[in-house]
C-alpha cells in the first residue's frame, strides 16, 4: 500500500549536501561578477552577485541543520 503524501514536497537533502551546494554556487557567482566586470557587462556583474547571496543562504541553511541535528543528537 502507498502512502499520498500531502502538501509541499519538503527538501531532504543533507546539511552536508547543502553546504557543499551553498559553496558551489557562491564561487560560481564570485566567477560570474569577476567575468562581468572585467567584460563591462553589468547584467552578468548583477548576477555574480545574486548566485553569491543565494549560495550563502544555502551554506548557512547547511549549516543550521547542522548545528540543529547535533542538538537533537545530544538530548
Amino acid at each position: 500500500m502507498h502512502e499520498e503524501t500531502r502538501g509541499p514536497q519538503r527538501d531532504s537533502k543533507s546539511a552536508a549536501s547543502d553546504q557543499s551546494e551553498g559553496q558551489m554556487k557562491e564561487s560560481k557567482g564570485r566567477v560570474k561578477e569577476s567575468w562581468g566586470a572585467l567584460t563591462g557587462n553589468e547584467r552578468l556583474r548583477a548576477e555574480g552577485r545574486s548566485d553569491q547571496m543565494a549560495g550563502a543562504g544555502r551554506r548557512k541553511k547547511g549549516q543550521w541543520k547542522q548545528r540543529l541535528k547535533t542538538w537533537i543528537d545530544r538530548l
